[in-house]
């Protein structure tokens, strides 16, 4: 889940998810959480919430709080100096600060590297993910 530029970020996410690791995940904007996502949360559920917007941290750490209610875990992606998440995310991949333009590609990059393990530890070969072409023509 996440939140403007976050929000993005989590969709890919979650596809390259599927793609390579062919994991159930579904990404969300955080804002819409009790407008359908929050039904789905139980104790078996990770959430992983990106959080490299500086406004928007108060509301990220209240929607985290909101999954963990319900038994989440939480995984927070966010930035080395930020501490608004240590008592609520269950674990922290912190990022080193950069521009704000860069951040996205830090999140990304987590992200890519987190699919591509939860492939490699399931025993796929994520260089070669099944059922999917390298280049999609449209007709």
């Amino acid at each position: 889940m996440g939140r403007l530029v976050d929000f993005a970020i989590s969709l890919e996410s979650a596809l390259k998810l599927k793609e390579i690791s062919y994991t159930h995940s579904e990404a969300f904007a955080a804002g819409e959480l009790k407008h359908g996502p929050i039904a789905l949360v139980d104790t078996s559920t990770l959430v992983v919430a990106l959080c490299t917007q500086p406004t928007l941290y108060a509301k990220m750490d209240s929607n985290i709080k909101e999954v963990k209610a319900r038994g989440a875990t939480a995984l927070v992606i966010t930035f080395e100096h930020v501490h608004t998440f240590d008592d609520t995310a269950d674990t922290i991949i912190r990022l080193p600060q950069t521009h704000p333009l860069f951040s996205p590609v830090l999140s990304v990059i987590v992200s890519q590297l987190y699919a591509y393990y939860c492939s490699v530890l399931k025993g796929n070969d994520p260089d070669k993910p099944r059922n999917l072409a390298k280049s999609v023509t449209v007709e």
